[in-house]
């Protein structure tokens, strides 16, 4: 008798035991996560305005009447849309920092990867972090990776040259790699010319996707396909899913998406300029079509998306005293000028629900506008806060956890500084820029002689059309003082000439 009481009291005790740790499962049910990045698309490369006026309201301007992005209005009604959100001013670095939440002064990678060679330029720094990260490196997937989630990679990855660790984002954390290589754009956007393997470049040949050689479809669309798939492998096998949506648009070459074409034929743009607008529609219809395969499985209340680009706009528009594809902004990708690191940011859940444990954790303010700054470095602890996954103390990060800014708030704790360091030729060659709340620095390298200063009250004047640097000595010092020590901080390499750094030199 009082062995079978015994055994009663330890069968009680393993039920409740059980049942506590099943109701803790059920109520903390890990989020599953998509990152929606398109490749050069900037902040005016959409139907949704991201600009606001003098009181704050959202404002369009001509380029907003230009293209059609209705998914992405529907998203920006449920939750919330960043108007100063920025991304470094070329590709890699920010693809680079999404995954490490560390500034590319930081992790080095500070220029677009060449697939075949080192392309540090003339004048930029020997070592230069063009292989990229390794298989020991503290990456995003690699975190949600340990903690049993699903990681799928789709699209472009570009995180490092061939032959190099970063080449193959399995080497990086994801389960999954469908599409991703060195290469940094599509050889083909054309499944009859098998996304460059039967004709078109080569060299740029999409992988991955050869089930779609030879037929009518666009590659956006195949790579949207790929990704409803994986999301559904991810749900029967019970697991909780990350998702790194990279699409190859809207990056040249402009290939015109053929089920767009007829609503820009009569726009007035060139050939090229309607072509990349049906690569902006052709990312929204996708942007569509994975939310409602997301709901239709039931999993739309415990799945954030986040969407954004990766730089400034590169549409090929005129370009007319600096301003271009950004305007009213000025420069575009690759330009130290606010049209080349300001990208469009919305994040909401894609069916809101207040009730859900998750959206109680990262509550979403729906059909707001955030203005306090942010930035690509702010995806990594945002994203390991909700879901609960923690990173070793020895990797540094340089963003913010957006939980507030999500939910319509300030956060006063931050600090509102975004540092691009490009010691580099482009568009915009060897160059640091720093904002810092309501003002803006440019440093500018020069190789040939005095080095070049740029400064700028963004409060009241956004689109950078004067420079301040010669009539306001006092902030111009200000500004620079904040700039070295953001460089020094982060062990930034310079641009080199004679084989020395050319650091920063402070103005007389």
């Amino acid at each position: 008798m009082r062995l079978n009481k015994a055994f009663l009291f330890y069968v009680l005790i393993a039920f409740f035991y059980v049942t506590s740790c099943t109701s803790q499962n059920k109520d903390k049910t890990a989020p599953n996560i998509i990152i929606f990045l398109v490749d050069d698309m900037g902040l005016m490369d959409t139907s949704v305005p991201f600009l606001t006026d003098a009181n704050g309201t959202l404002k369009k301007h001509p380029l907003n009447d230009f293209y059609r992005t209705p998914n992405l209005k529907k998203l920006a009604n449920q939750g919330s849309l960043f108007t100063n959100f920025y991304a470094h001013s070329v590709c890699s670095p920010s693809r680079t920092s999404i995954l490490t939440g560390q500034n590319s002064a930081r992790h080095r990678v500070t220029n677009w990867v060449h697939p075949e060679w080192n392309n540090r330029t003339k004048f930029g720094p020997t070592d230069w972090n063009w292989k990229g990260l390794t298989k020991e490196s503290v990456t995003l997937p690699r975190l949600l990776q340990r903690e049993g989630y699903k990681t799928i990679h789709i699209g472009k990855a570009h995180f490092g040259p061939l032959h190099s660790n970063a080449e193959n984002p399995l080497n990086l954390g994801f389960d999954v790699n469908i599409a991703g290589n060195a290469i940094g754009q599509p050889g083909s956007y054309l499944g009859t010319e098998g996304f460059g393997h039967i004709k078109g470049d080569k060299k740029r040949a999409v992988p991955s996707l050869e089930k779609y050689h030879g037929k009518d479809i666009f590659l956006t669309e195949a790579l949207t396909l790929e990704a409803k798939l994986a999301i559904s492998q991810a749900k029967e096998a019970g697991k909780p899913f990350f998702l790194n949506m990279a699409h190859y648009a809207v990056h040249a070459p402009f290939y015109s998406d053929p089920r767009f074409k007829e609503h820009y034929v009569n726009s007035g743009k060139s050939k090229n300029a309607q072509a990349y607008a049906t690569l902006i529609e052709g990312i929204d219809k996708s942007l569509g079509d994975i939310i409602q395969h997301v709901k239709k499985l039931g999993l739309g209340e415990n799945t954030l998306l986040l969407f954004l680009g990766d730089n400034g706009s590169d549409a090929p528009l005129p370009i007319e005293n600096g301003y271009s594809s950004s305007s009213p902004l000025k420069g575009k990708k690759a330009n130290h000028w606010e049209g080349g690191m300001r990208t469009p940011f919305i994040a909401a859940w894609v069916t809101p629900n207040k009730t859900v444990s998750s959206q109680i954790k990262l509550p979403i303010a729906q059909q707001s506008t955030q203005q306090q700054l942010a930035s690509i470095l702010d995806i990594f602890p945002t994203l390991c806060d909700v879901a609960n996954v923690t990173y070793p103390k020895s990797h540094v990060i340089d963003g913010f956890s957006l939980n507030r800014q999500l939910n319509n708030q300030k956060n006063e704790e931050r600090n509102e500084l975004f540092l691009n360091h490009f010691p580099h030729e482009h568009r915009s060659s060897y160059f640091t820029s720093l904002v810092k709340a309501n003002w803006k620095i440019i440093y500018h390298y020069q190789p040939q002689g005095l080095p070049r200063y740029e400064l700028f009250n963004l409060k009241e004047d956004p689109y950078e059309a004067s420079n301040l640097a010669d009539t306001n000595s006092e902030q111009l010092k200000v500004m620079m003082t904040v700039l070295i020590d953001e460089l020094k901080s982060k062990k930034a390499l310079y641009p080199e000439k004679d084989k020395l750094p050319m650091q920063p030199i402070m103005p007389n």
